[in-house]
């Protein structure tokens, strides 16, 4: 998608306020939950326009009574919902999508491509469960999966047809009164790259409890290592606010353009 064209030291994927927020990823919703999992974007302070029905909003309240902070943004953000998160979800590049009319399937062309070592988001939590994925592909091809879940209790590395690290994540809890319910969540992503060998993390359970593949059963060729060379998909899954996503060269101490910046409401 991207492998191919000159990349600057800094690359927005995603803009909640940009003209077509949406035009480079792919939208994924449960059919089974109409009025439950649904995207839209809304302005963050109102939380509207409020989608059309059957679609109904989620309190941004937090479920034990506690309010959310103050701290809102006087912007417009995407809104990301769904009691079952892994049915609901945003992609880029756009994920194969079967055409029943015309018995076709629009498939993404290409990874995403990008090289740039730190992805960053701007996310709000809405106190649910909430995750996101990023591909990473080695300088020999091989292709792993870096999942960060608020579910996650532990780090967990799941082998299979893709070797997935599952990673705990975590929000300042309303009770220690944080100035704002949004964060700018950054990972470095080569220095993941070495815990797709971890025999440790490998020890993971199927469903049913039985033990899953070990690093040893893995095939060598299928578990990324080495030196990090791009990345072949990003995804985010149900429920969150979202306001950004972009890719940099510097990290979190790389002076950025204005419009990355967040601004509260009045």
């Amino acid at each position: 998608m991207f492998s191919n064209a000159i990349q600057p030291s800094v690359v927005s994927l995603f803009s909640s306020t940009g003209s077509d927020p949406l035009s480079l990823f792919s939208e994924h919703t449960d059919a089974a939950l109409p009025s439950d999992s649904f995207t839209c974007i809304l302005d963050d302070a109102t939380s509207e326009p409020a989608p059309p029905a059957p679609r109904k909003l989620i309190s941004v309240d937090d479920d034990q009574g506690v309010s959310s902070p103050d701290y809102t943004l006087g912007q417009s953000v995407l809104h990301i919902q769904s009691p079952t998160t892994r049915t609901t979800f945003i992609r880029c590049p756009p994920k194969a999508v079967s055409n029943s009319h015309h018995n076709a399937v629009r498939r993404s062309t290409a990874a995403l491509g990008l090289k740039h070592p730190w992805i960053h988001l701007q996310v709000r939590s809405l106190r649910r469960e909430w995750a996101f994925e990023v591909g990473i592909v080695d300088q020999s091809g091989r292709e792993g999966i870096i999942r960060c879940a608020t579910f996650q209790r532990e780090p967990k590395l799941k082998l299979g047809k893709r070797a997935i690290l599952v990673l705990p994540l975590t929000f300042p809890p309303p009770s220690s009164r944080p100035l704002t319910s949004w964060s700018t969540i950054a990972l470095h992503l080569p220095t993941l790259l070495p815990h797709f060998s971890s025999a440790a993390l490998a020890r993971s359970e199927d469903e049913t409890g039985a033990t899953g593949a070990t690093l040893s059963g893995q095939s060598a060729s299928q578990v990324p290592g080495g030196t990090y060379s791009h990345v072949s998909y990003v995804k985010v899954y149900a429920t969150c606010r979202l306001r950004r996503i972009w890719f940099s060269e510097g990290g979190p101490q790389q002076r950025l353009p204005w419009e990355f910046e967040l601004y509260a409401s009045e």
